[in-house]
């Protein structure tokens, strides 16, 4: 395979991984729809941060061992169900709690921190082995046998993290235009429940899936 052939290809399916709504997708929004931008793009660092982690462990092979080692794989798959359920399920709770009209005399928002972003962003995505195992499987089959492994594997990897960052770019601007009313106590408990629903589900399939 040439090497403009490579990145082309990688380019287009990257770009259909990054449209395709996901666990990313419903972080990003519901942070950024609280009005608070840069804890959002902290989040979207952060996954971006992981996005790279794994392109790397995948162009040395780390990923390999991990899909081999059925222990390694099964307690990452584990542990990040559990946080995915903890976050998910959080969520839920607090938006059912919650009063209609009292939020702001019951509840401190959450601090509006790029480093909290980036902390819930990188652990979503570096604690899901199926992102690893999906990288391990997808990454080689874009790689040139003559060209360096790492690095070329790196430029892949950084290609998607390129696509996340523009098409996170257009999500969190469209949560901010809509802030004033997803910011009404009666719309952020509404948002809470779909996005706790949605990350508790990504939980389970994690824990339960295949």
């Amino acid at each position: 395979m040439a090497i403009s052939t490579a990145l082309w290809s990688f380019a287009v399916v990257a770009g259909l991984m990054t449209l395709t709504p996901g666990l990313d997708t419903a972080l990003i929004l519901r942070t950024a729809a609280l009005g608070q931008r840069r804890r959002a793009w902290g989040v979207v660092l952060g996954i971006q941060t992981g996005t790279l982690v794994w392109g790397a462990f995948a162009s040395l092979g780390i990923t390999a061992l991990l899909t081999a080692s059925h222990v390694a794989y099964t307690t990452l798959r584990w542990v990040g169900a559990a946080y995915l359920l903890w976050m998910g399920l959080r969520m839920l709770w607090t938006s059912w709690r919650r009063v209609p009209g009292a939020l702001a005399a019951e509840e401190e928002p959450e601090p509006d921190r790029l480093r909290d972003g980036w902390r819930r962003g990188a652990f979503t995505n570096l604690l899901n082995p199926k992102v690893g195992a999906l990288y391990m499987a997808l990454l080689p089959q874009f790689i040139p046998a003559d060209v360096p492994h790492f690095a070329f594997g790196m430029a892949l990897a950084s290609i998607h993290v390129a696509f996340g960052i523009v098409w996170s770019a257009v999500l969190v601007t469209f949560a901010h235009a809509l802030r004033s009313w997803l910011s009404k106590p009666s719309a952020r408990k509404v948002m809470d429940r779909i996005t706790g629903g949605v990350i508790a589900a990504f939980g389970l399939r994690l824990a339960f899936g295949e």
